[in-house]
């Protein structure tokens, strides 16, 4: 009994005697984040926008791109607008802004409310606009394919994916916004001899109605998975690529 007491006493000796070895931690690894990611998804699309026009100016901020001159030229400085082609592009316009207010108002999702009454809507002023050209004896074209196509996938993928819509949502005001004012202008001198359309029209201060839609979005973008983020950059193209197509009718 003594010696199974000694050795079972040796035995905790050594054990209390033994010292662990250090816990070696992995190194974290930290994802790189994507351009403008820090301050929000409106401003990881406004990357994305920049890319696509090729414009080097990565510094520029949402203030100036908003006011900066829309760029439609084919390469040769020349724009030349005809009648016809603007009342198509008005005519489709209405149709892609009466379908994403409609959108918006009828929706039950409940991140869709955010964005109801924003003060940027343009169906109104279409109308009129539409109203002033028929009193002119000018024909309204129905909508044409651009604007039947992009109508079409809004009310598919709002149907899909609510951050991929609101991510149409703000790319289509934003752009209105940013290029609106120079098309109205050349419009304006080219075709309808200094008149200002009510389309190009809002009450009170654009940019601050829009930095609210802004804020708003990023707010709601931060409750998005990254992959949620990464199919809005990619609709952010789309987006852009169909308003391009309406914006061309103007000159065809």
């Amino acid at each position: 009994m003594n010696g199974r007491r000694k050795n079972g006493e040796s035995l905790i000796l050594c054990c209390s005697e033994y010292t662990p070895l250090p816990v070696v931690k992995k190194r974290k690894r930290y994802r790189k984040q994507y351009p403008g990611e820090s301050t929000g998804i409106t401003e990881e699309m406004r990357f994305v926008a920049m890319k696509l026009r090729n414009t080097p100016k990565t510094n520029i901020t949402h203030k100036e791109e908003e006011s900066e001159e829309y760029n439609d030229d084919d390469g040769d400085g020349t724009w030349q607008p005809s009648m016809e082609g603007f009342l198509k592009y008005l005519v489709d316009s209405k149709l892609i802004f009466n379908t994403v207010d409609r959108i918006i108002d009828d929706s039950q999702d409940v991140s869709y409310a955010y964005f109801r009454r924003t003060g940027l809507e343009r169906s109104g002023g279409l109308s009129k606009d539409l109203e002033w050209f028929s009193q002119q004896n000018m024909v309204i074209p129905p909508p044409s394919n651009p604007g039947v196509s992009y109508a079409q996938y809004l009310e598919e993928i709002a149907e899909k994916s609510a951050p991929l819509f609101l991510c149409h949502f703000y790319n289509i005001y934003f752009s209105h916004i940013a290029g609106g004012q120079v098309i109205a202008r050349r419009v304006s001198e080219k075709l309808l001899e200094g008149r200002e359309l009510e389309f190009y029209k809002w009450e009170g201060d654009v940019l601050e109605l829009l930095k609210g839609v802004r804020e708003k979005l990023n707010m709601l973008g931060e409750h998005w998975s990254r992959d949620e983020k990464n199919k809005c950059l990619r609709e952010t193209t789309k987006s852009f690529r169909f308003m391009g197509q309406i914006v061309r009718l103007i000159i065809s």
